[in-house]
């Protein structure tokens, strides 16, 4: 890891000091992208199986996961990993359960009620990634809210194997959470399959879920299409910040690092510290363990473009931290929530030595699909409300009419619309005649 002074740095430095691996959307990733996303379109399913055979190696003859599928998954896993999903699976629950947002009914003036109504998005689709690992906690993310929300139809798309099948775990996950359909498919043919639909894939309103280059580009096409699908979020690699003072422990420090490294070699981790003595044991110990790691390999090469900064104090460090605006924020210090008030930009924080980031991404009850690449800036991470559309409703009696309509008529009348003016003052007039 690259070691830096952060104020030994010109403002220019600075900047390339928190910048990101260079994002892949190259001209021919998008290019790519969008033959993938018209063949699915012009040809449906004949399209999805082809673009499977050749992307993800694998043949598949229906394209749906059967319920023989779905029984054998349940049946090949392990009792302990079944409890797991279904621990996690509860938590997630209760925590987006009661996150969720609540109808609202207020009278902003006598005779003048307004309200909040929740309705569910009709038709969403889940993308669960099974690259280079499958992820069955991210079909937990995502399915529990949509059942939260009620939503009527819920799809989930994941790459099958090479032979033809899903995994077991993201199987099994799906059905704890309540996914109506499940399809043997990845990347970007899976997302232009749910934007748009086939013979076999419904067309859905909402896509959810975190992927590759591919499937970031894919998602990125189909929302700015109006016939396409709205998404949860623009999202880019993993990632994971550290603001740790010179008590935090370095073996926790590194594991937390390394935690976000292993997900892939365009991920990036960022340690802030004013402690160089701590900077100094981390390093020693981020390559010490990382030396053991089955994806040793991957880290390598995430490390490689991450940073060890030294700041002058834990306000500048959280000042750095805003600026970075991480998806996974991470506070090793002594009082964690002395500094809470001050971070304004973070997809999720952990507090203190005992809470590491990976028991957001498993089962503490937070969701893991958060965003990446500095969008934590303006966008949250999915939740219940990822799922809903909050409608407005406004009701007036004749009353309420008479108190407020001519601030409605003097406003309108302001900006030159004749129209909205008379709607108000003809009903007025109506109301005087009456009297």
């Amino acid at each position: 890891m690259k070691r830096l002074d952060w104020n030994a740095l010109d403002p220019a430095a600075q900047l390339q000091a928190l910048a990101r691996p260079a994002q892949s959307r190259a001209e021919e990733l998008r290019r790519g992208v969008e033959a993938i996303v018209a063949k699915v379109r012009a040809e449906g399913d004949t399209a999805l199986r082809e673009l499977s055979a050749k992307y993800d190696r694998c043949a598949i003859d229906a394209i749906e996961v059967t319920v023989e599928e779905f029984a054998a998954a349940e049946a090949a896993l392990a009792p302990e990993l079944k409890a797991a999903i279904e621990e996690a699976a509860a938590r997630i629950a209760a925590f987006h359960r009661e996150s969720a947002p609540r109808p609202v009914a207020v009278e902003t003036a006598p005779g003048v009620r307004v309200e909040r109504v929740l309705r569910p998005i009709a038709k969403v689709g889940l993308y669960v990634p099974a690259g280079s690992a499958p992820l069955p906690s991210t079909a937990l993310m995502l399915g529990v809210p949509a059942g939260l929300a009620g939503c009527r139809e819920v799809v989930l798309c994941s790459p099958a194997r090479a032979d033809g099948r899903c995994d077991e775990a993201v199987l099994y996950a799906a059905r704890v959470t309540g996914v109506h359909r499940v399809f043997k498919l990845g990347g970007a043919q899976a997302i232009a399959a749910m934007a748009y639909g086939t013979g076999s894939v419904p067309r859905c309103d909402k896509l959810f879920g975190p992927g590759n280059a591919w499937v970031t580009e894919a998602k990125l096409q189909v929302s700015g299409d109006p016939d396409g699908a709205a998404i949860d979020m623009p999202a880019g690699p993993s990632e994971v910040l550290v603001i740790a003072d010179g008590k935090a422990d370095p073996e926790f420090v590194a594991a937390d690092l390394l935690s976000q490294a292993e997900h892939g070699p365009d991920s990036q981790v960022i340690l802030l510290s004013p402690s160089d003595a701590l900077l100094d044991r981390v390093a020693v110990e981020v390559e010490r363990q990382c030396a053991a790691l089955p994806r040793a390999s991957i880290a390598t090469q995430a490390l490689a473009q991450s940073r060890l900064i030294l700041v002058d104090s834990l306000a500048q460090a959280v000042a750095v931290s805003n600026r970075y605006a991480p998806e996974h924020l991470i506070l090793q210090v002594t009082e964690p929530r002395a500094l809470l008030d001050g971070i304004d930009s973070a997809g999720s924080i952990f507090l203190g030595a005992w809470t590491p980031e990976s028991v957001g991404d498993y089962c503490s009850g937070s969701n893991h699909v958060l965003p990446t690449y500095g969008y934590a800036r303006s966008y949250s991470g999915v939740s219940v409300a990822s799922f809903q559309k909050q409608i407005t409703v406004q009701e007036l009696s004749a009353d309420g009419l008479r108190a407020i309509g001519p601030c409605t008529a003097t406003l309108a009348e302001a900006e030159q619309l004749e129209a909205h003016r008379r709607a108000v003052t003809l009903r007025l007039a109506a109301l005087e005649a009456r009297a």
